[in-house]
C-alpha cells in the first residue's frame, strides 16, 4: 500500500466519524439526540444562542467530514474539523485533563492532529483535489485559515464578544 492509500484510509475513517457526530447532532440516528438535544447540551455549556451554535457545529462536522473524506477542498475541510475539536477541548474536555477515561481531550487531540496534518500536507493522490488538479495551495491555505478559524472558536467559546450574535449585552455567560 502506498502513502496515498494510507491517507485515503485515514481520511475516510476520520471524515466518516465527523459526519456521524454531526448527524447525531441533527437527527436521532446513531444514538443521537437530534437538534433539540444538541441545542440543550450547547445551552448547558453556555453557548448563546445555543441552537445557532449547535447547527454550526453539526454543519461543520457533516460538511467538513464529508469534504475531508473525499479529499475535496482539503485544507478548508481540515480547518472546519480542527475548529470543532478546539471548541470541544476548550468548553468540555480541557478541565478534565488529557486522558479520555476521565473525559479528557485525548480523542479530540488525535482527531485534531490528523486533520491538521492532512490540512497542512495534503490528502494524497487518491483524493478529489488531486484527481481534478485544483488543490488549494498548501500549506498556506491551512495556515492563513487558522486566523479566522481561531476567531470563530473564540467567539463560540465566549472568549471574544460579538454583540450581534450574543444579544444586546454582547456577553457570553462564560465570559463573565
Amino acid at each position: 500500500m502506498s502513502l496515498s492509500g494510507a491517507l485515503l484510509v485515514i481520511r475516510l475513517v476520520v471524515g466518516g466519524l465527523f459526519v456521524g457526530h454531526g448527524v447525531q447532532k441533527l437527527t436521532t440516528r446513531g444514538g443521537g439526540h437530534g437538534l433539540a438535544g444538541a441545542s440543550a447540551a450547547f445551552e448547558r455549556l453556555g453557548f448563546v444562542p445555543a441552537r445557532f451554535w449547535a447547527v454550526i457545529a453539526a454543519t461543520a462536522e457533516v460538511l467538513g467530514g464529508a469534504l475531508f473524506a473525499a479529499g475535496l477542498f482539503t485544507p478548508l475541510a481540515a480547518l472546519a474539523l480542527v475548529s470543532v475539536m478546539a471548541t470541544a477541548v476548550i468548553t468540555v474536555h480541557w478541565a478534565k485533563g488529557l486522558w479520555n477515561t476521565k473525559g479528557g481531550f485525548e480523542y479530540n487531540l488525535v482527531l485534531g492532529t490528523v486533520a491538521t496534518a492532512i490540512g497542512l500536507f495534503g490528502p494524497g493522490a487518491y483524493s478529489v483535489d488531486a484527481h481534478l488538479g485544483w488543490a488549494l495551495p498548501r500549506p498556506w491555505t491551512f495556515v492563513i485559515g487558522l486566523l479566522p478559524a481561531a476567531v470563530a472558536v473564540l467567539i463560540a467559546t465566549g472568549r471574544l464578544r460579538w454583540p450581534r450574535l450574543l444579544g444586546a449585552a454582547g456577553r457570553h455567560p462564560r465570559a463573565a
